[in-house]
């Protein structure tokens, strides 16, 4: 028997969001940098009506916004830490070009239990106010 039947390894180098491990309803993937993660290209977010989406930071810097019924915040990710986004929360990630995030979900989460919302000019004067120093310095 060969080593693959016990074990993938499995990685992703690219820019962007890649599921690598799909198993009994679940889904592992990996989030790089993409330019849509720079503060100056965030204008929505995101929800999955069916599930929790956990988030792990493992490399760079990054930070997660959470935008709650009556507030919007800006968490400040540390790095391994698991970070779980509840299901119906709306949400969406930032981080420098050397960010990565590990994502676990319900599989095929992305290809139809996810809505989308611009936020509103409050949510964005919110937003910036709460940028960590990191995410102020990026171009």
């Amino acid at each position: 028997m060969s080593h693959k039947e016990f074990l993938q390894v499995l990685s992703y180098d690219e820019q962007g969001y890649a599921p690598l491990v799909f198993s009994q309803g679940w889904q592992t993937a990996i989030l790089n940098y993409e330019p849509g993660a720079e503060v100056d290209a965030v204008y929505r977010v995101e929800r999955h009506k069916l599930t929790d989406e956990v988030f792990i930071l493992w490399r760079g810097s990054g930070a997660l916004v959470i935008a709650e019924p009556d507030t919007l915040r800006v968490v400040d990710a540390v790095p391994g830490v698991v970070y779980n986004v509840t299901i119906g929360t709306w949400h969406t990630v930032i981080g420098t070009r050397d960010s990565s995030w590990i994502i676990v979900e319900n599989k095929d989460t992305h290809l139809g239990d996810t809505d989308y919302r611009n936020l509103t000019e409050d949510e964005m004067d919110s937003f910036m106010s709460q940028l960590p120093s990191w995410a102020e310095k990026m171009p």
